[in-house]
């Protein structure tokens, strides 16, 4: 073992708060708030679950609102450097560490219905990613749609110059099909960016209406093409993982898909609360595009998918058949 394992060892000892008896705590680290729905909806029943099905031989303590340090970009390496052994994030904001996972965010390779699923299907192509950390829970998102500041969109046209927030690069390439320009930017900035007209539009899905006030800045919402189902995942130090017995490794890999359903539930249930509550929020325009205004959108990004299967190589488009397979 090299010296900086066994000093990562050693620190990750000190951290995890080993005791006279061997009980382990895990720090999670969530940049949202402890009002987001995924708080009550699956981080602490994350934290209930490890530790019931450990005997409380191993527990969790949630950190939320960025206590462990601001800003959804950095969770990945909060895990990896063991400031947190346990972290809740979205694979775009480090794109350049998952570019098999992100194919699965790509428009018409998964659907809100099934695409969590899917993904635990098709677990073991992504496999290669999670080499450094270890993957606890994956879920699909709900479908992103566009929020907008002062001008309603229901045409591609309708884009065309428009800054508009996207939360990957794939999605990035979405919007420059429809003609407009890509920003990358965390979720935590969205409302200062579009209050001060950095930003035009975001997008995101339907949780920001009231997760992050989007329906305070924004003033039309458009809803029905296809854009990116971008993924979340909670991730977990991989030398914290290996240090624990072979009984509550199985404990946690369990609880992480039974996480990984509740996280889709929250977050189907909560987006779809969202539009309905900007749709019935006076001064608020919520757009429903009809299958042909939708296409318009739809011709245009379909090509996305190929240009990113191109581009990661390998076994992308196995990996992209294989998903919309089911």
């Amino acid at each position: 073992m090299s010296m900086m394992k066994l000093l990562t060892s050693a620190v990750l000892a000190c951290g995890l708060g080993l005791g006279a008896a061997g009980a382990q705590e895990l720090k999670f680290a969530n940049y949202m708030a402890p009002t987001h729905p995924y708080v009550a909806g699956a981080f602490d029943p994350l934290a209930a679950k490890i530790a019931e099905a450990t005997g409380g031989a191993v527990t969790v303590k949630v950190y939320n609102g960025g206590e462990l340090g601001a800003g959804p970009a950095d969770q990945y390496s909060r895990v990896v450097d063991g400031v947190a052994e346990l972290a809740v994030g979205l694979p775009g904001y480090t794109a350049a560490n998952f570019p098999l996972t992100l194919l699965t965010e790509l428009p018409g390779v998964l659907t809100e219905a099934d695409g969590t699923a899917t993904l635990w299907k098709n677990i073991d192509l992504l496999g290669p990613e999670y080499e450094r950390v270890k993957l606890v829970s994956l879920w699909s998102n709900a479908q992103n749609i566009l929020y907008t500041r002062d001008k309603p969109v229901r045409t591609p046209d309708d884009v065309k110059g428009m800054k508009i927030r996207v939360p990957s690069r794939n999605a990035g390439l979405i919007v420059e099909a429809w003609g407009g320009s890509p920003v990358s930017m965390p979720v935590s900035e969205i409302y200062n960016a579009m209050q001060t007209g950095v930003i035009d539009a975001a997008m995101i899905d339907g949780t920001a209406t009231m997760a992050f006030k989007l329906g305070e800045v924004a003033n039309y919402l458009t809803v029905g093409m296809d854009t990116a189902i971008s993924p979340f995942f909670i991730l977990m130090n991989r030398d914290a993982f290996d240090g624990l017995s072979a009984e509550h490794q199985a404990a946690v890999d369990a609880v992480g898909r039974e996480v990984s359903v509740l996280g889709n539930q929250v977050q189907l249930s909560e987006a779809a609360k969202g539009i309905e509550k900007f749709g019935a929020t006076e001064g608020k325009e919520l757009i429903k595009l009809t299958p042909e205004e939708a296409a318009a959108f739809n011709t245009l990004s379909a090509p996305v998918v190929d240009t990113v299967v191109a581009e990661t190589g390998g076994d992308a488009q196995a990996i992209i058949d294989a998903l919309r397979a089911k």
